[in-house]
């Protein structure tokens, strides 16, 4: 298994990165917490990486803290969770928030994300609730008035670019590449522009 990789950032396009280490370029998969902390492109990272093994392929996830990638690994043991969707709770919420998801069993702030509906967000709850306190409990709990910031925007951007049909996917990269300072309408109002013609 690969642990972590450290080189030289290629390109990031949400939600793929290329990394360059020794001559070998890695493809990775990151969620858009770990886009926000990387360098510019052509300068050195390390990032800590989750690998998938399938029959059909060999998939690299990354990942800029040991916090994320274990909340990803958390997030994946549950049934009906994959990586991709895993990669969107992770794009859309920080540690504390999902903390507060669990502890105030808040549905609603959970089916927000991309690829989630109700039966799944009951089963994040029920299999993630207890074990999420356990290991990640040193994590502060970030409440509702916590929510206007940086990522709450971008959540609210791309929650509503799927619900206009778009894949989340493509919403993720429409959104990821605007400047942060946007409020969600803005961001929604640019993303559609790129967007167009990408509708399901």
């Amino acid at each position: 298994m690969i642990a972590w990789l450290q080189g030289t950032l290629a390109s990031k396009q949400p939600p793929t990165i290329l990394l360059n280490v020794n001559g070998v370029g890695y493809e990775l998969e990151a969620p858009m917490s770990t886009f926000y902390e990387l360098p510019p492109v052509g300068e050195a990272v390390t990032l800590h990486v989750h690998m998938v093994v399938r029959e059909d392929a060999q998939l690299l996830f990354a990942f800029h803290d040991l916090q994320q990638r274990e909340l990803f690994r958390s997030l994946i043991r549950v049934n009906g969770v994959g990586p991709k969707v895993a990669l969107a709770v992770l794009s859309t919420m920080t540690a504390g928030e999902l903390l507060r998801c669990m502890a105030d069993e808040d549905l609603a702030q959970l089916t927000r994300v991309p690829g989630i509906g109700t039966k799944t967000a009951q089963r994040l709850v029920v299999e993630m609730k207890d074990r999420l306190q356990k290991e990640f409990g040193d994590a502060p709990i970030e409440h509702d008035d916590q929510h206007a910031g940086r990522g709450n925007e971008r959540q609210d951007a791309i929650a509503a670019l799927v619900a206009l049909g778009y894949r989340s996917g493509d919403a993720g990269r429409a959104v990821g590449g605007l400047p942060p300072e946007l409020s969600s309408q803005e961001m929604i109002r640019k993303a559609l522009r790129s967007l167009s013609g990408n509708v399901l």
